[in-house]
């Protein structure tokens, strides 16, 4: 069939790009035992019963005469911690396989670890589909798991996220119509989250006999030793919290910093305690991360950070790198 002369196949790409999709590996065994794998992101269901799935593979891909002459093939469906393992099988002319842990399946087609979903299949019928063959398989054995599947859109890697069914109301009132500030305000989510993350933060932290700003300040120089007191400013200046010197002698009667001349300026170092709080904090923080991850789940625990960073990138005022090598 001739394309018509205003068809703009690049165009049209990007169109079928605009469709959202999971990213699997499909993997196969060829005759003389070399393991076959390829990146794909055209896989669909296609029956419950019996169960039938498909793919399909471009006509001009060196793996086709294996797929096509093979009997069994396994879908692996990624998840968001797979993304290197993705481009590492979208890729030629490398070991695929190098020091790659495999499971034993119900065939000979390589089984890997670790994934979303897993369908091991055996090809029921084979379409020619223009520059691309389509595969049908019929399930022969699936698993799945709770990780999060991680997904393509637009030639780039994407996290699903959840979207309730139904609207997601904070308020149980709407406000009244001269209100112009609602709960839909990004400032005032970013807000109300962080301040009830740091509610759960401070009861933790209240077993420790130390505060948030003691712990920004820990956290600072277990992160970067031996700065000064302007120094510290600068790392901890966007949480609107100002350390004075008071705020220093405080801890060093805790026994939690101390202080060493140098150049003629004051740096402040960790002592072992210091260390060791601050190492505590962190856990306490951590476990607070970690209930609230729970709460949403491990994908859009990933999606929020993402966007997060995202956001931080965007907005940053300059601050500076407290990980970079000094």
């Amino acid at each position: 069939m001739a394309m018509p002369a205003c068809f703009d196949p690049q165009a049209f790409r990007a169109a079928l790009g605009t469709f959202t999709t999971g990213v699997t590996i499909i993997t196969t065994q060829a005759e003389d035992g070399t393991p076959v794998g390829i990146t794909a992101n055209s896989f669909n269901s296609v029956s419950l019963n019996p169960p039938l799935v498909l793919w399909s593979l471009s006509k001009n891909a060196h793996s086709l005469p294996v797929f096509s002459n093979g009997r069994h093939w396994n879908v692996h469906v990624l998840s968001t911690e797979q993304e290197l393992l993705s481009g590492r099988f979208a890729r030629q002319g490398e070991d695929k396989f190098a020091e790659i842990q495999l499971d034993t399946g119900i065939s000979a087609a390589p089984l890997l670890q670790d994934c979303t979903a897993r369908f091991q299949c055996r090809t029921a019928f084979q379409y020619e589909g223009g520059d691309h063959v389509i595969f049908v398989g019929e399930v022969l054995a699936f698993d799945h798991s709770d990780r999060a599947p991680l997904a393509f859109q637009s030639g780039q890697y994407a996290l699903a996220m959840r979207k309730p069914r139904s609207e997601l109301r904070l308020a149980t009132t709407p406000p009244p119509p001269e209100c112009s500030y609602t709960e839909d305000l990004l400032g005032y989510l970013l807000g109300r989250a962080h301040y009830q993350m740091l509610h759960a933060l401070r009861r933790l932290l209240k077993n420790q006999q130390l505060d948030e700003h003691a712990f920004f300040i820990l956290s600072t120089l277990c992160i970067r030793d031996n700065l000064s007191l302007e120094e510290i400013n600068k790392f901890v200046s966007y949480t609107g919290h100002v350390v004075s010197d008071s705020s220093m002698r405080f801890l060093e009667r805790q026994h939690l910093v101390a202080r060493e001349l140098g150049h003629d300026q004051v740096r402040y170092v960790l002592t072992a305690d210091g260390r060791e709080a601050s190492l505590q904090e962190v856990a306490l923080a951590k476990a607070v991360e970690e209930d609230i991850s729970a709460r949403l789940g491990a994908g859009d625990a990933q999606a929020l950070k993402v966007l997060l960073k995202r956001l931080i990138a965007s907005s940053d005022p300059g601050l500076p790198d407290l990980w970079a090598p000094r």
